[in-house]
């Protein structure tokens, strides 16, 4: 059995793929996955697939001047100390890590280690996280192919989809009559223009969408009691919900966009402003470009939100762009196959 270490966190976004990968590599058989993290948002979704969890202290990377930044060599060579000693316990054959602050010392000390390092980036342009190791790692793996071009290492794959997805895709929209349903992501960080869109807006949504709104569980107690409205503080069974979906609104998300594409669901797009480094805006902009979305501001998304979103479906380009989306299907198959080939399993 091949041992596996997958590290990144701090946000779903670096963990959800991570487990689509999880559950790709145990239904070939012959790899015994590892997780390391901080006791974040990581730990909570990985604790129920039941996979050994190693946490410890990472300091957050700031890209701004703070005080906070003195500490964070010291506080970093530290947590290298601390992952040193977990691959020291654990021997992995390979870290396989999707970025985020946590992910840092991990690969680092498995490069003293002398343990290959696969990296896998989810957007347009790279995090600090993957400019920073990515010397250390064998190969850096890219979501979009442009990405790839801008390291050495660099290789296209995809991205890492949940393939439970797809199987409740292919089991939909058998006959389904009445209201149109809008699926809405308005949970995590930096929500409040989706959530406040949608409340402002919810009488006539209501008249026209079964509306499905994710909040969050910071949010949920903020949701008003109407008919053909669904508030719900995370989404038990995603592939369920993107099933039922006929449009969606949400963030730009590399993982959100890659997987509205690959399952051809029309969609308007609301990239986050603040707090963020431009990431959003750009993969926004790339799939924008290549017709698969429509996108909105913040400023400008509560503004007769009803006609866009019937803009949306009715846009019959956009719908033949989905069709033919060069994203059709994830990056599961090309990036366990990279996993073989590094490991000695597979010939590249």
């Amino acid at each position: 059995m091949k041992k596996i270490l997958f590290t990144g966190g701090g946000s779903a976004g670096h963990t959800v793929p991570n487990l689509a990968l999880i559950s790709h590599l145990e239904k070939h058989g012959g790899y015994t996955p590892y997780y390391a993290g901080t006791g974040g948002i990581e730990k909570r979704l990985v604790a129920p697939a039941g996979i050994p969890f190693y946490e410890i202290s990472c300091p957050k990377l700031v890209r701004s001047f703070t005080v906070k930044n003195l500490k964070i060599p010291f506080e970093l060579v530290k947590a290298v100390r601390a992952a040193r000693e977990i691959l020291r316990e654990i021997r992995p054959d390979l870290v396989f890590s999707k970025g985020g602050f946590v992910s840092l010392p991990f690969c680092l000390a498995a490069h003293k280690e002398k343990i290959p390092v696969l990296t896998h980036e989810s957007d347009l342009s790279p995090g600090l996280a993957t400019r920073l190791v990515a010397k250390k790692c064998r190969y850096v793996l890219t979501s979009f192919p442009e990405t790839a071009k801008k390291f050495k290492n660099g290789r296209f794959t995809g991205s890492p989809l949940r393939e439970e997805l797809f199987e409740a895709a292919r089991k939909k929209r058998s006959g389904k009559n009445g209201k149109k349903t809008l699926l809405a992501f308005g949970g995590g960080s930096g929500a409040a223009a989706i959530n406040n869109a949608i409340f402002q807006n919810l009488d006539e949504l209501t008249s026209r969408f079964r509306v499905v709104h994710i909040l969050g569980e910071k949010n949920i107690t903020a949701a008003p009691v109407r008919q053909s409205y669904t508030p719900l503080a995370y989404a038990e069974n995603m592939g369920e919900a993107y099933a039922e979906a006929d449009v969606v609104l949400a963030r730009a998300g590399s993982n959100t966009l890659f997987e509205i594409a690959a399952l051809r669901i029309p969609a308007l797009i609301v990239p986050l402003e603040k707090g963020s480094r431009g990431d959003q805006k750009e993969n926004a902009e790339y799939f924008f470009s290549k017709g698969l979305i429509s996108v909105s501001s913040e400023a400008a998304l509560a503004d007769s939100l009803c006609a866009k979103l019937e803009a949306v479906l009715a846009d019959e380009a956009m719908k033949n762009a989905l069709k033919n989306s060069p994203f059709a299907t994830g990056g599961n198959r090309r990036i366990f196959s990279v996993i073989e080939e590094t490991l000695g399993v597979r010939e590249k």
